[in-house]
């Protein structure tokens, strides 16, 4: 990553309120030690700092995906489970990059990375975003995490150390020290499969997992440190069962209905959508030969995948910014965008993936929004992107610039 000035200033901007969702004009902004020192919407004088006119340019807070496997560098996770943890880690360096170079500043990985690969990017021996890690996903006996095929007692696994296969636990003692376990080791939220999946072959897509006895623990052991919940789930029973035992983000949640979305409002909890994982796996179904059970289920969610936003939309339900992609399909991460707009706005998308998504992962007011005191995760590119998403869907060439905690990892002005 390329080391920036110690004092940088941005004038003429227009700058995105990701709290208001407008631009504001003229603005001039002052970073100093990797935060946002001054924010003005009037003339503003400074001294002794690398100046950037940004006149025609909008200046964005920097992006944040709510649901990443930045260590899923194939889409076989079997295949994964043969290779070392030290060659994936190395491998998890492009998917990084690729996603710092997109404009995503912070991620919150929804299982995979662990705290050495956080480590990494905070030291930045890698250049990425910064990771938000759930280490690995608690999952019942034979649910959506329990990766080992029918017959085997066990999972062999060389890649040990990194939360790719589920933590399986049963029973409210066996769940409390599985969230447990994952908070030692520096968890910063904890996963829980509360359903079944596509890519499973085996639970069906409308079950729910865990008792809600097993639920509530884990919620309380989230709770007891500070932190929450994420829950994988598709149905509205389990979306239903998850957010009244405490689950703070609802992953996924394609067959959302009125009543599930009725209870997300009620408790507070956020939706998380993942469009751009579906679109890329049916585009891939034939390289990738999914089975025609994983295909029927892909096809499922594929298709109430808006209408599920749209119902979250109606009921004043949160809806924050993931993808969930694997392997090389990281690269279609952008699209995200545009999958969205049949059921958002230009704006609202942008919220979703800056401000409401920190408010998600517990950092309103330091991370996706341009304001002092906030940490300086900025973006810089053409036009109006309150109108139009062109610069974030294509960023290899509509991203002028990105920059992480202050520092320009990417500088084209």
């Amino acid at each position: 990553m390329r080391r920036g000035a110690g004092r940088i200033a941005f004038r003429n901007a227009s700058l995105f309120d990701s709290q208001k969702g407008v631009l504001r004009r003229n603005a001039t902004v002052v970073i100093e030690a990797g935060r946002i020192a001054h924010v003005s919407l009037k003339p503003l004088k400074v001294a002794d700092a690398r100046v950037y006119d940004l006149k025609g340019k909008a200046l964005l807070p920097g992006l944040i995906d709510c649901h990443v496997h930045v260590t899923a560098v194939h889409h076989d996770v079997l295949r994964l489970s043969m290779q070392p943890p030290s060659l994936i880690t190395a491998q998890a360096k492009d998917v990084l990059e690729g996603m710092l170079a997109r404009g995503f500043t912070t991620v919150r990985d929804a299982c995979g990375a662990d705290f050495g690969l956080q480590e990494a990017v905070e030291r930045r021996i890698f250049d990425g975003p910064r990771l938000f890690i759930a280490g690995r996903p608690l999952t019942q006996t034979g649910g959506h995490g329990d990766g080992r095929p029918k017959g085997a007692k066990t999972m062999f696994c060389t890649c040990a150390g990194l939360g790719l296969f589920g933590a399986v636990a049963d029973g409210v003692a066996e769940v409390r020290r599985a969230a447990r376990e994952q908070l030692r080791n520096g968890a910063n939220q904890i996963k829980v499969m509360a359903g079944g999946g596509v890519m499973s072959p085996t639970d069906p897509i409308e079950g729910t997992q865990y008792s809600v006895e097993e639920l509530r623990a884990i919620c309380e052991e989230a709770e007891a440190a500070n932190t929450y919940v994420m829950a994988h789930a598709y149905s509205p029973r389990a979306i239903d069962r998850a957010v009244r035992a405490g689950v703070r983000s609802i992953e996924h949640g394609n067959l959302l209905d009125e009543r599930a979305a009725r209870t997300m409002k009620e408790f507070g909890a956020y939706l998380v959508p993942t469009l751009a994982t579906y679109a890329a796996l049916d585009a891939e179904a034939g390289n990738l030969k999914l089975p025609s059970s994983q295909v029927e289920k892909l096809k499922r969610v594929e298709q109430q995948g808006v209408a599920a936003i749209r119902i979250a939309k109606a009921w004043g339900v949160p809806i924050a910014f993931g993808t969930d992609l694997l392997g090389n399909m990281h690269a279609h991460q952008s699209t995200e965008f545009a999958l969205r707009l049949p059921a958002m706005t230009p704006v609202e998308v942008l919220q979703s993936a800056t401000s409401i998504a920190a408010e998600l992962i517990g950092q309103g007011g330091k991370l996706g929004v341009i304001a002092p005191g906030a940490v300086a995760d900025l973006l810089v590119v053409n036009g109006d992107p309150t109108k139009d998403l062109a610069p974030l869907q294509a960023p290899e060439k509509g991203l002028l610039a990105v920059m992480k905690g202050g520092t320009f990892f990417k500088n084209r002005l």
